[in-house]
């Protein structure tokens, strides 16, 4: 853990270097190589240490130093203050619980993520190159794409606090709430001594395949909802949400699916009956 500390100290130190040598009025483009900079450092230690589970904690941890650095930068009296102190608070109690669960999780550099592995041995001597854009650079971006409605929401959109914030709050709050509650029913899961094939089918994972997935998507829909409640003209930065929404729905739900039809016999009959993510009306 002591070595992954270290690698994102360095990636901080480095995306800060980065910052003073962009265009002062250009905060998003600022943002986005500070991003890219961070990222290469932390692909450098990936590939020190042939592990590309050094990424796997990225992904909570940018999106509260982006809003930070936008907040902290904005023009004074511009975006609503109560939208600003909600959305970047929900954001960090977004990372905080995301990283906190991959920690908990962490089970050493001698491991490493079953995707990354799989990716290894069919992408042979070609594997770093893979890395380098596939695990860690289209994730970035993707999430920094996801980030963009926090501009308008604490630092540039000018209207006030209104009911689309409300819904933000509603979207986003319960999007938290569900993704760590089905986060813990899966930690419970498997931990309790039980047939290696079992299938969790209790609690949320009743009526959703992966309700952790419903959970992490509604966060992204909710940042959208505050951005555009700043800004109307700011429908664009919900770009972010729908390329997150495809990514889980056409890539890491599908490779998720085929591994556990692999390693679990009775999951094609409960995927028959089960939605894949959104559950339905009625469903039991």
């Amino acid at each position: 853990m002591r070595a992954v500390w270290v690698a994102y100290g360095a990636a901080l130190a480095v995306a800060a270097a980065t910052i003073p040598e962009q265009p002062a009025d250009t905060p998003i483009a600022a943002a986005f190589w500070a991003d890219v900079a961070a990222t290469l450092a932390i692909f450098a230690c990936s590939w020190l240490y042939r592990n590309s589970s050094f990424y796997d904690a990225y992904w909570s941890a940018a999106p509260p130093l982006i809003g930070l650095y936008w907040w902290w930068n904005a023009a004074p009296g511009v975006a609503s203050p109560a939208r600003a102190a909600i959305a970047f608070a929900l954001v960090l109690a977004w990372a905080v619980r995301l990283t906190w669960n991959w920690a908990r999780g962490w089970q050493g550099l001698h491991h490493e993520d079953w995707r990354y592995l799989r990716l290894q041995q069919q992408t042979g001597a070609a594997y770093w190159g893979v890395s380098l854009l596939g695990i860690h650079g289209m994730p970035t971006l993707i999430v920094f794409l996801g980030c963009l409605p926090l501009y308008p929401a604490l630092a540039a959109g000018s209207r006030p606090f209104g009911a689309l914030d409300v819904l933000a709050c509603a979207v986003t709050g319960g999007a938290i709430w569900l993704e760590a509650r089905a986060d813990q029913e899966l930690l419970r899961f498997r931990r309790e001594p039980r047939d290696s094939q079992a299938i969790l089918t209790t609690g949320l994972w009743a009526h959703s395949r992966h309700p952790n997935y419903l959970g992490e998507m509604g966060f992204w829909w909710g940042l959208f909802l505050f951005g555009w409640s700043a800004d109307p003209d700011a429908w664009w930065t919900g770009v972010g949400a729908v390329a997150i929404t495809a990514m889980f729905r056409f890539v890491s739900l599908p490779i998720i699916e085929q591994r556990m039809n692999e390693r679990r016999p009775g999951y094609a009959a409960w995927s028959a009956s089960t939605p894949l993510v959104v559950p339905r009306l009625g469903h039991r």
